[in-house]
């Protein structure tokens, strides 16, 4: 019967580096790169994973750690102080902070943990005492204020609404929006085209009830010469306007 080995999940290379110095009880600031790398690659060689971009991120610290395994034998770089580099520093960093992450959200799930256990008491307050308010103390409340100040309170707000009002909006009344339809307009003055066929301008416009109408009404003959539907005449500049139908010119 063949021995079967369940491996503990690690939530990243990091976790399972973690793992392994503290497993090994190593310093974490001078790690034996060469034994780390060989148990860690040891473990990975039994992963079993189809998420490729879990396994990808495995293999990329194995590739780190054999390229660290590397430059730890040859002659140590040398910086601008003149001090010779770890290869192993930026890996050490990086546990660091992660041991610290890891160790922090330990907390927080105990702080969570904790605070699910905690139940509190509804308050049982008579409704009595929560609706009392204490009573207003009004000569405490006006002080000095004398019926002077008041007024000029008073006069000061009044001021400053009157100089919110719009000194030409505000001398007229309620302006309202005439509903017009230029589509019935239309066909209104198509009706009366084809019962005058011959009529001046200014007969049609005095037919309209209000200035809207009589805009309507002009875009609308606007459009009919446009169309070829009508024609207009003018003997003179300033002389009486004649809308013919071409139907009645034909």
């Amino acid at each position: 019967m063949a021995l079967e080995v369940k491996l503990q999940a690690f939530e990243g290379p990091l976790d399972l580096l973690l793992h392994l110095i503290e497993k090994n009880k190593i310093d974490i600031y001078d790690i034996p790169i060469a034994e780390i790398t060989e148990q860690y690659l040891a473990y990975i060689r039994q992963m079993e994973t189809e998420d490729m971009n879990v396994m990808s991120e495995f293999l990329l610290m194995a590739a780190t750690l054999l390229d660290i395994k590397c430059r730890m034998l040859l002659p140590r770089e040398v910086n601008e102080e003149g001090e010779e580099e770890d290869p192993r520093a930026e890996l050490v960093q990086k546990l660091l902070e992660y041991k610290m992450y890891k160790y922090m959200s330990y907390e927080l799930k105990d702080m969570q943990v904790d605070a699910a256990k905690s139940f509190y008491r509804e308050k049982e307050i008579p409704r009595e005492v929560e609706a009392f308010r204490p009573p207003v103390n009004y000569a405490e409340l006006l002080g000095d204020l004398t019926l002077a100040k008041l007024q000029a309170i008073f006069e000061s707000v009044l001021k400053r609404q009157e100089d919110k009002l719009d000194p030409v909006r505000s001398s007229f009344g309620r302006i309202e929006k005439d509903e017009v339809s230029i589509d019935d307009k239309a066909v209104y003055v198509r009706d009366f085209i084809r019962s005058h066929g011959r009529f001046s301008f200014r007969e049609l416009l005095e037919k309209q009830n209000s200035k809207m109408e009589v805009i309507v009404t002009f875009l609308v003959v606007l459009e009919l010469m446009k169309t070829g539907s009508i024609t207009v005449e003018q003997p003179s500049v300033g002389g009486e306007i004649t809308v013919i139908s071409r139907e009645a010119g034909q």
